[in-house]
């Protein structure tokens, strides 16, 4: 079942992956350019709910942006690190889709390890990610909210992980 769903994920990544190196996009260029100075962010820190993330999301060009996420509990702590193209919505330039891909590590106590005695024997979690959600500027506030599916395969310990979930980030330029 776990290769079932990491071969989707890698295949649905791959397909966006080729379609956006192939230039395919829904709007242009200028669209593109317009709706980062419409929005009025390049910058936004915040809290991810699943389960209770910082996130920090940087723009590198109008359309692309690196986002960052992670949480630390007393078991141990998660990193991902995803890049995101963001396509704005025609009807509201405030409002864009986004897909992205990265990566993740994690590292777990031994405490953790034996909770969850079904995985690997290792407490470290090196795999691969993928996103795609949606994003919102609020207008004349400093407000960002983002939807996403976030579906992770770890490598080491060899899992599939359904995450995602809603953003609030600050946005600071």
């Amino acid at each position: 079942m776990i290769k079932k769903h990491l071969l989707i994920t890698l295949f649905t990544l791959f397909l966006f992956q080729k379609l956006i190196a192939q230039d395919f996009t829904i709007d242009t260029v200028v669209n593109r350019s317009l709706h980062l100075y419409e929005n009025g962010y390049t910058k936004a820190i915040g809290v991810k709910m699943y389960p209770g993330a910082l996130s920090y999301k940087s723009f590198y060009t109008p359309n692309k942006a690196i986002e960052a996420s992670g949480y630390i509990t007393l078991d141990g702590f998660w990193l991902s690190i995803l890049n995101e193209i963001h396509t704005p919505i025609k009807e509201d330039n405030q409002l864009s889709w986004y897909i992205g891909y990265g990566g993740h590590l994690g590292i777990w106590s031994e405490e953790w390890r034996k909770k969850n005695n079904t995985l690997d024997k290792s407490n470290i979690s090196v795999g691969f990610d993928g996103i795609i959600g949606l994003d919102y500027k609020v207008k004349n506030s400093p407000l960002n909210i983002s939807i996403d599916w976030q579906p992770s395969f770890s490598i080491i310990q060899g899992y599939f992980k359904n995450q995602g979930g809603i953003g609030i980030r600050y946005t600071l330029n």
